[in-house]
């Protein structure tokens, strides 16, 4: 269920707003939208996982909060990454 380095790599390199960002608001939402689509897959098998059901509420929190904050500061840049990642809509 954990993301492997190349894939955390490979998010933020498409992802990142400069050369040296790893930690912007578009990289943080990237990421846990690649693991919440991982965990959502897990507990479509396992059903009565519900420590890790209450982390994937928690990792929508965290990234529903992120979203509302790129929203406030640059809408462009927050339609753009939402059209991308396929969320929302």
């Amino acid at each position: 269920m954990t993301l492997t380095q190349e894939r955390k790599q490979e998010i933020i390199d498409s992802y990142q707003v400069h050369e040296t960002d790893t930690g912007s608001a578009d990289v943080q939402i990237a990421m846990l939208t690649e693991r919440i689509n991982r965990l959502s897959s897990h507990l479509q098998g396992n059903k009565k996982d519900h420590a890790s059901r209450r982390g994937l509420l928690r990792m929508i929190g965290r990234r529903k909060r992120l979203l509302n904050y790129l929203r406030q500061e640059n809408p462009d840049r927050y339609q753009a990454l939402i059209q991308r990642l396929g969320i929302r809509g």
